[in-house]
């Protein structure tokens, strides 16, 4: 994918977006016009990322009139920036010697994602008909397994033998970077093709023009394997800083690069499926508010059986002690606080745990320590809130037992709020389930029932009924 410069500041970046919302505008102002000369001059000084956002912007109607305004250089590279149902979409509407010409053209790591999305029937169609060295490139890409490096990984980067001079490898950049994604580093192989080490741009002008590259080149590689998960790569691109990492096969040879802005795909798709399995939706990284009505409510909904099913258990628990709360109503008042504030600290602890776990700060082996840090502080925080709880159910009530039995159950809570919430997410990991997703309801689901039971046995206790 061609890459812009960054927004050196927020305050561009805001400015950027009001941009790009002014020429989607103007653009469908034009367009309902018929004025497409303005609608095609309007767009000349768009970069290409702005372009592809002010066209998904449109009306399904207008977003192929919009995209066949674009020169076909510029089209390829608005394409690849397109959100794959807009991708889809405009694929229906154009004609197929079009749709081969953007297909041809793509980089292969984006053509492979854009695959991901089609019917099998037609990427076999695409395939034999495009050219037989973007076939072969994409083929590469498709026979890994999704969400690894191999699939990710494009193989339009610069290779260059070891014994070559600095003087013949600037020569070969010259050659082939217009097709290469990126050309500040290249990767130097034997003649095996096993990587052998890496050179900087940079390094690569200030050198002497006879020296050879396996003089200068740096031999100490970062590399991951075809299979390596794709979120442990974008983890070791932004731990090194790197803009592109190679990927080796299992005999050690170079077979492609994953650049930097396939890695912010990567961490915003992740990050997604995170906020959506710790609200309990299984949403497999989709585009949520992109899936209809039903699909939407299917994500959501088995989650909500479970919390459905531990609300019950909660109710069971107060019909067993009915006759605590008919001696003391005021008890009931009390009930949503505690459960509410139990679940608010196990959803802090669990997310710095889950958190803490996805960037590979924490493990299993450190279990133990962080639950132990956890219920330090759930104690702690435990203290303070009883001690402004007891105060309060005091000034309500005007029953010093009932506010003390409100603080202790609201300690005991916190803590077992934090234990449950840092331990849980440990136990699932260990048993190979998703702990973002698994963690949330059964925490709600521990609070919520042992919760109340805590609180209405200290009423007992306490209180002497």
């Amino acid at each position: 994918m061609t890459q812009n410069p960054p927004y050196s500041s927020r305050k561009q970046t805001v400015s950027q977006q009001e941009l790009v919302e002014l020429v989607h505008k103007q653009l469908e102002a034009l367009l309902q016009q018929e004025n497409f000369q303005g609608a095609k001059t309007l767009l000349i000084p768009v970069q290409t990322p702005d372009i592809a956002e002010a066209i998904e912007k449109l009306p399904k109607s207008m977003q192929a009139i919009a995209f066949r305004l674009l020169s076909k250089q510029e089209a390829i590279e608005v394409y690849e920036y397109f959100d794959s149902s807009v991708q889809q979409s405009l694929m229906a509407e154009f004609k197929h010697q079009e749709v081969l010409d953007i297909v041809d053209k793509m980089a292969p790591d984006d053509r492979a994602r854009l695959f991901d999305e089609l019917p099998a029937s037609l990427v076999r169609r695409l395939l034999e008909q495009i050219s037989p060295s973007e076939r072969e490139a994409t083929s590469l890409l498709l026979c890994y397994k999704p969400g690894t490096a191999g699939r990710i990984m494009t193989t339009e980067y610069l290779a260059v033998k070891e014994d070559l001079t600095v003087s013949q490898a600037i020569e070969r950049v010259r050659i082939l970077a217009s097709i290469t994604e990126t050309i500040y580093y290249l990767y130097v192989i034997n003649r095996e093709r096993f990587l052998t080490g890496i050179v900087s741009f940079k390094d690569l002008i200030i050198a002497d023009s006879s020296e050879r590259l396996d003089k200068i080149m740096m031999r100490d590689v970062v590399f991951v394997g075809t299979h390596t998960d794709q979120e442990e790569v974008a983890q070791i691109i932004q731990r090194y800083d790197l803009v592109a990492l190679p990927v080796v096969d299992t005999e050690h040879r170079l077979v492609g690069i994953v650049t930097v802005d396939d890695v912010l795909d990567i961490l915003e798709k992740e990050a997604t499926e995170d906020i959506y399995a710790q609200g309990g939706i299984e949403a497999k990284g989709d585009k949520y508010f992109q899936t209809n009505v039903l699909a939407a409510a299917r994500k959501r909904v088995v989650w909500l059986f479970v919390l459905l099913i531990a609300n019950t258990a909660t109710s069971a628990v107060i019909s067993a002690h009915e006759d605590v709360l008919q001696q003391v109503v005021a008890l009931a008042a009390f009930i949503p606080l505690l459960i509410d504030a139990g679940g608010n600290v196990g959803a802090q602890s669990s997310t710095v745990v889950i958190r803490g776990l996805n960037l590979k700060e924490v493990g299993v082996k450190k279990a133990l320590q962080v639950v132990t840090r956890e219920t330090i502080t759930g104690g702690l925080l435990g203290v303070m809130l009883a001690i402004a709880v007891i105060i309060w159910a005091y000034f309500l009530e005007g029953s010093l037992p009932i506010a003390i039995t409100v603080g202790l159950s609201l300690l005991a809570i916190t803590v077992l709020a934090a234990v449950s919430g840092s331990g849980l997410p440990f136990l699932f990991g260990a048993l190979g389930l998703d702990p973002a997703l698994m963690s949330a309801p059964f925490i709600t689901s521990v609070v919520d029932v042992l919760g109340v039971l805590i609180y209405l046995m200290l009423a007992r206790t306490i209180l002497q009924l």
